[in-house]
């Protein structure tokens, strides 16, 4: 098999489908469709082939999404023989071998791969590439084969490496780098039993120093706010403030303490209003789904807050 070359810049511009991340895209095994700019067939054959490698994936409950660039489902396309059959009109057969390959395009890992042999006639090169093209079914047995031999290398992974995810994201913690870490441990496939419930666990444990953290750095800055101004105007700049803090154990207490004197200063309507929006901020993680929902909201404010484009050079695959 021919060298396959992955260079350029990879997935979330080149993702073909799905970029919108959502809660569901959390817990499952994803596969970014992703075609390298070079790659020998022509445009509207390329569109057609992302098409058609969505359709194997999504059919499959494995569809491309934001979560998680890292794994990746791609082509290789190596020309056959092509003949030119006489007209009128004059057509072209096309002969081709389109490899499938999974793989993990952060560690250059080819996980699976399997190769179809298509032949499409056309009036024109590039026609008779899309009626080739369009004889891949999705539901092929090579191809649900290829599918679940990819499936088990990736769940492998996981479980061979989550000591290391676990590891990685109490280093990120440390670092006050929660979104992050509380995102690393989301995008384990519930699939992948083990290692899912050990790294929800501790997703568990870093929203909790997540919401120490902020509840601490909230609440310094609504102090400060009515040290300044112990006025009206500064209960409201304060309150505007207080009621977005998650109330943890360790400031619970100087909380209730901020709040009464806010309140004192707030007219009577105000203070309904204030009393029902604490009261609100009380209930908004007073379950376990409500954490879990959290976490994954959590995850997906820092997909968005990252580069548009991921970027891998030097990847040979072959």
């Amino acid at each position: 098999m021919k060298n396959f070359i992955v260079v350029l810049i990879l997935i979330v511009a080149t993702i073909s489908s799905n970029a919108q991340v959502k809660f569901d895209d959390f817990g499952r095994i994803v596969l970014n469709t992703y075609l390298p700019d070079n790659i020998a067939i022509p445009a509207e054959a390329k569109n057609l082939l992302i098409t058609k490698l969505n359709q194997i994936t999504s059919n499959n409950g494995m569809g491309g999404s934001q979560a998680n660039p890292r794994f990746i489902i791609t082509a290789n396309v190596n020309v056959g023989t092509k003949d030119i059959i006489a007209g009128p009109p004059q057509m072209i057969a096309q002969n081709l071998d389109i490899t499938l390959f999974i793989g993990d395009a952060i560690t250059n890992s080819i996980f699976s791969n399997t190769t179809l042999s298509l032949k499409g006639v056309g009036t024109n090169e590039n026609k008779a590439f899309i009626e080739a093209l369009k004889t891949i079914n999705p539901k092929n047995k090579e191809v649900l084969a290829f599918l679940e031999e990819g499936k088990t290398k990736i769940i492998s992974y996981y479980n061979t490496q989550c000591d290391f995810i676990l590891k990685n994201a109490n280093a990120l913690a440390e670092q006050f780098k929660f979104n992050e870490a509380i995102y690393e441990l989301m995008v384990v496939p519930e699939v992948c039993k083990e290692c899912y419930f050990k790294t929800k666990d501790e997703a568990g444990v870093i929203f909790k120093k997540k919401t120490e953290s902020d509840c601490s750095e909230k609440l310094n800055e609504a102090k400060l706010i009515w040290a300044a101004e112990p006025t009206e105007i500064g209960a409201l700049k304060a309150s505007a403030i207080m009621i977005n803090i998650i109330p943890s154990d360790n400031c619970k207490a100087e909380i209730n303490k901020l709040a009464g004197e806010i309140k004192n200063k707030l007219q009577l309507e105000q203070k309904k209003k204030y009393d029902f929006d604490m009261l609100e901020m009380e209930k908004r993680y007073d379950t376990e789904q409500k954490i879990i929902d959290a976490q994954k909201e959590i995850s997906i404010e820092y997909l968005r807050n990252q580069p548009k484009t991921v970027t891998y050079n030097n990847i040979y695959w072959r």
